[in-house]
């Protein structure tokens, strides 16, 4: 099936007499057996199903969906974004091993790599990836991940994947690309050849911002591995997001389609306005879209107050994606953990705001943004 109907229909199929069209809300912390015998069979893999931190339909449903979307022998849920990188990276990496990240992260994943996972033993060295001889001149003989974004936050820089993949293969490394803002939509890094795809499901895959999310999928084994780390760790997602999760996911294509196309125009809009500075938006992610995201950095004469203060409709929010435009602030928020001398090197500052477009009218979206810019620049 093409994406637009296997995002539809890539629901879990049960066997039970009743047949819902929809899965049901599997709300259970346990599931029950009729004997020991049958208790048994759980743990000789005759059923699927114990208690709800070690599996249940729902997440089961939002981890194959994603994984079919992404083209990968498998997947499983978590409870967000950043437990999805976390598990995934644990997948593969333990104390004493090293990993390579490229600079241009997501404020949380750099914080969860630099502080987190050095307390555990495992060391990150951030590299600019665009520098392929500074990168494989960070490699030692304990690395063994690469690791980025295949859209980098919140500059919306491409990841160029074969050429990671090249190296990772030169070097004996395995692959780790987090796809949130493309999704698999637009980009499908697993097909590309890498190991590892982690989704804030929160975001796109969801859509609505109703849910916390994330999924991991890839190759069988990491996944697998992936799975083991949820459980033992209570990183589960709860039955009920997942199918939250999984309802939101049936319009990814019709929302990443209008939200892309609303991007590219608005991008060209700034482009060309006298007092935005700067416009961060690719041209290079895929033939359906470049992303729903556009980052922008105003004329230093800009008043930031006012210009937040003058979005009318437009909410601000900490973080993105779901049918409604949104802005951010990453000095603030999204990369507020960043030593200041990364924040700098990177170019986020008092006036860069991330822009995430909804699914609203293109021309009321441009009215309203060019608004606010006119506000903050008047006497």
């Amino acid at each position: 099936m093409n994406f637009t109907t296997k995002v539809v229909h890539s629901q879990l199929k049960g066997t039970e007499e009743i047949k819902s069209k929809t899965t049901p809300i599997y709300q259970t912390s346990a599931f029950s057996f009729s004997s020991l015998e049958e208790l048994e069979g759980f743990y000789e893999g005759k059923s699927p199903y114990l208690y709800t931190r070690t599996g249940n339909p729902n997440p089961d449903e939002l981890g194959g969906l994603v994984a079919a979307l992404e083209g990968a022998p498998a997947g499983v849920a978590a409870s967000s974004g950043l437990s999805a990188i976390l598990v995934g990276i644990l997948s593969v990496v333990q104390a004493g091993d090293h990993i390579i990240a490229a600079e241009d992260l997501y404020g949380g994943t750099f914080h969860m790599l630099k502080e987190e996972l050095a307390g555990f033993g495992i060391s990150t060295s951030f590299v600019d990836f665009t520098d392929r001889d500074a990168v494989e001149e960070a490699i030692t003989d304990s690395t063994k991940l690469l690791y980025s974004e295949t859209v980098t936050n919140p500059f919306m820089r491409v990841e160029d994947i074969p050429a990671m993949v090249e190296m990772a293969k030169e070097h004996g490394l395995t692959t780790m690309i987090d796809n949130t803002f493309a999704t698999p939509f637009l980009r499908k890094p697993f097909t590309e050849g890498i190991d590892i795809v982690a989704h804030s499901a929160t975001k796109y895959i969801g859509g609505h911002s109703d849910v916390t999310a994330g999924v991991v999928t890839g190759r069988q084994d990491l996944v697998d591995k992936a799975r083991a780390k949820i459980v033992n760790l209570g990183a589960n997602l709860s039955p009920f997001e997942a199918w939250l999760t999984c309802r939101g996911a049936k319009t990814l294509a019709l929302r990443m389609e209008r939200q892309a196309l609303n991007a590219e125009l608005l991008a060209v809009e700034l482009r060309r306005h006298e007092w935005v500075k700067h416009v961060y938006y690719p041209n290079n992610l895929s033939e359906k879209g470049h992303g729903a995201i556009v980052t922008i950095e105003l004329e230093p004469s800009a008043d930031m107050s006012t210009f937040f203060k003058s979005l009318g409709w437009i909410k601000i929010i900490p973080s993105l994606a779901g049918v409604e435009t949104t802005v951010s602030y990453p000095l603030g928020t999204s990369h507020r953990s960043l030593p200041e001398e990364a924040q700098k090197k990177l170019g986020i500052n008092t006036h860069v705001v991330r822009i995430s477009l909804g699914i609203e009218d293109p021309e009321d979206i441009k009215s309203q943004m060019l608004s606010a810019i006119s506000k903050c620049h008047e006497i």
